[in-house]
C-alpha cells in the first residue's frame, strides 16, 4: 500500500513537472515573441520615422520688406529670440541680453523638468549655413534636421507648421540677415524613452493662410497660434497639454533658483480668468513694457519672477494684441483659480 502510494506520488510529480516544463516553454516562446516584436518597433521607429517628407526645394527671396516682416514675427510673435538667445534671469521677465541675437545655446535639461539635456541652436548664419532654405522651412514647420533628427518640441513647431508659408519665407530671410556669431552649441541628448519616442512625435506640416485682419476673430486665432499661448497657458500631463483645459492656465514652469511659477487663466472666466477685462486693459497690460521709461528691475533669488517674454509681445501690434483678446474671449471660460507663485524655500522635495 505504502509503495503503490510511493509510486503514484512521484508519476504525479513527474506529470506536474512536465506540465510546468510545457508552460515555462509557452511563457518562453510568448516572451521571445514579444523581444522580437518590441524590437522591431524600436528599429522601425528608429530608422523609419520621423517621415515628414523631403525638403521643398526653395529659394526665399530676402526683400526688405520680408525681412523687416520676419523681424516683426520672430521677435514679437513666435519669439525665436526667445531661446535663441541669451535671458538675463537677473531682470524681471528675463530680458535678452544686448549681442547674443540667434547665437543659441540656452539650456533646457532635467533640472527644469525636461526629458534630457537640450540646447537652442545658433540660428545666426554661423550656425546654419549648412542649410537650405527648403530645409530651414521643414525645420520651423516639422522640427526635422537637416539630417533627418526630430528635435523635442521645446519650439512648438507642431504650431509654426500652420502658419501661412509665407511668414515661414519672412522668419527665414529674417535669420539669414543675422550678424554672424560664433557660438558652438553641444548636442542635444534624449533620456531613455523619450531618446525613441522623439521621433514619434514631428508629422507633416498643415499650413494654413493668414486670414484678414477684418476677420478678427479668426485673424486672433491665427496670431495666438502662431504664438503658440496655448503651450504655455495649458496644464499638461506628462509634457502633453490636455486640451480639455485649453488656455485655463496652471502650467508649471521652475525658474533658475528653483522656484516654480504656473502660468495663469486667460479664459474668459469672470473669477479666475480675464473676463473683466476690456480690450484696452489687456493690450495695455503689454504695452506697459514698451514704455522707453520702462527698465526692468533685478529680481533676486526667491523672489517672483516670469518666464513670460513681456519685453518681447510688448513690441506686438496694438491690432495684433486686439485680435488675440477677440479670439480668446470666443472661447468657453473656465474656472481655473491657479496659484502664480511658490518660493523655492517653500517647496516641499520629494
Amino acid at each position: 500500500m505504502i509503495y503503490s502510494l510511493f509510486l503514484y506520488f512521484c508519476f504525479a510529480i513527474k506529470s506536474k513537472f512536465k506540465n510546468m516544463k510545457k508552460i515555462f516553454k509557452i511563457i518562453g516562446i510568448i516572451l521571445l515573441v514579444i523581444m522580437i516584436t518590441g524590437a522591431g518597433l524600436v528599429t522601425y521607429v528608429k530608422t523609419a520615422l520621423p517621415n515628414v517628407g523631403a525638403a521643398p526645394e526653395l529659394k526665399v527671396e530676402r526683400t526688405p520688406e520680408r525681412i523687416e516682416r520676419g523681424k516683426y514675427i520672430a521677435n514679437h510673435i513666435t519669439l525665436c529670440v526667445d531661446c535663441h538667445s541669451t535671458r538675463d534671469w537677473t531682470k524681471f521677465a528675463g530680458p535678452m541680453v544686448d549681442g547674443t541675437l540667434g547665437k543659441g545655446g540656452e539650456t533646457f535639461d532635467q533640472k527644469f523638468g525636461f526629458p534630457g539635456k537640450f540646447y537652442s541652436r545658433n540660428i545666426t548664419p554661423y550656425g546654419i549655413a549648412r542649410y537650405t532654405d527648403g530645409e530651414l522651412f521643414r525645420l520651423i514647420t516639422t522640427g526635422v534636421t537637416k539630417e533627418g533628427h526630430p528635435m523635442f518640441p521645446i519650439m512648438p513647431y507642431t504650431h509654426y507648421g500652420k502658419m501661412d508659408p509665407e511668414d515661414i519665407n519672412c522668419i527665414i530671410a529674417y535669420i539669414r540677415s543675422f550678424a554672424p556669431l560664433q557660438n558652438d552649441v553641444p548636442q542635444s541628448v534624449a533620456d531613455f524613452p523619450m531618446n525613441i519616442i522623439l521621433n514619434t512625435i514631428p508629422s507633416k506640416a498643415t499650413p494654413g493662410k493668414k486670414p484678414d485682419p477684418s476677420s478678427v476673430k479668426e485673424y486672433g486665432a491665427y496670431i495666438a497660434n502662431a504664438a503658440a499661448c496655448v503651450e504655455c497657458h495649458t496644464k499638461d500631463e506628462h509634457g502633453r497639454i490636455i486640451q480639455a483645459m485649453a488656455y485655463s492656465g496652471g502650467r508649471e514652469f521652475l525658474l533658475p533658483d528653483g522656484s516654480i511659477i504656473r502660468s495663469c487663466n486667460i479664459t474668459p472666466d469672470i473669477t479666475s480668468g480675464i473676463g473683466s477685462w476690456t480690450k484696452e486693459a489687456f493690450i495695455n497690460r503689454f504695452k506697459a513694457y514698451a514704455d522707453s521709461n520702462y527698465k526692468p528691475p533685478t529680481v533676486v533669488n526667491g523672489a517672483f519672477n516670469t518666464i513670460m517674454p513681456w519685453h518681447m509681445y510688448a513690441g506686438m501690434s496694438r491690432e495684433d494684441l486686439g485680435a488675440i483678446y477677440e479670439y480668446i474671449h470666443s472661447l468657453p471660460a473656465q474656472q481655473n483659480v491657479v496659484v502664480k507663485f511658490t518660493p523655492a524655500k517653500d517647496i516641499v522635495r520629494k
